[in-house]
């Protein structure tokens, strides 16, 4: 987790807001795990309702692309996200999934549907996630050169679900 980064912050006053139990990663810290170095998440969230959570923050913008277009679900990560999150899961075993949280900074009046906005330094922002394991079985290379993947806006839709709902 880096203090500095505005989307892993408001993450983490959103938890502390709602008292749920976390661990912030330093990544600065972060431990290989068998001579191997993997990817570091962001925070380990513990849930009341089901698997503890290994959460990748993934920063966005919920804005227009163009003038008189209506904002859409931006979702890309990196193979080396999916990857790192499916590794790390293996790694803590049973109990524990990865979780691709998706942090929204609101432009303008529009929000997400069904969404709690979590207000944080004076900016608006939903947070809503997805399991990693369903991300990846929907993913589709967006990039080859920037080795990004994506889920079809229709399909993430149907996936994604409120933080809140998760927790």
């Amino acid at each position: 987790m880096k203090a500095h980064v505005a989307y892993e912050a408001a993450f983490e006053d959103f938890l502390r807001s709602r008292q749920v139990p976390y661990v912030a990663v330093d990544e600065a810290k972060r431990a290989a795990f068998r001579d191997a170095r993997l990817k570091s998440f962001d925070f380990i969230v513990y849930s009341a309702q089901g698997p503890n959570w290994l959460v990748d923050i993934k920063g966005r913008r919920w804005a227009a692309r163009r003038p008189g277009t209506r904002p859409a679900w931006e979702n890309w990560v990196t193979r080396a996200d999916l990857d790192g999150l499916r590794q790390w899961q293996e790694v803590f075993g049973t109990g524990f999934a990865g979780l691709l949280v998706f942090a929204y900074r609101l432009d303008g009046d529009g929000a997400p549907p069904a969404e709690v906005i979590h207000t944080f330094r004076g900016e608006r922002y939903v947070f809503a996630g997805v399991p990693t394991d369903a991300y990846a079985t929907e993913a589709r290379t967006r990039s080859p050169k920037w080795d990004t993947v994506n889920m079809p806006v229709a399909r993430f839709a149907e996936f994604v679900r409120p933080i809140a709902e998760l927790l």
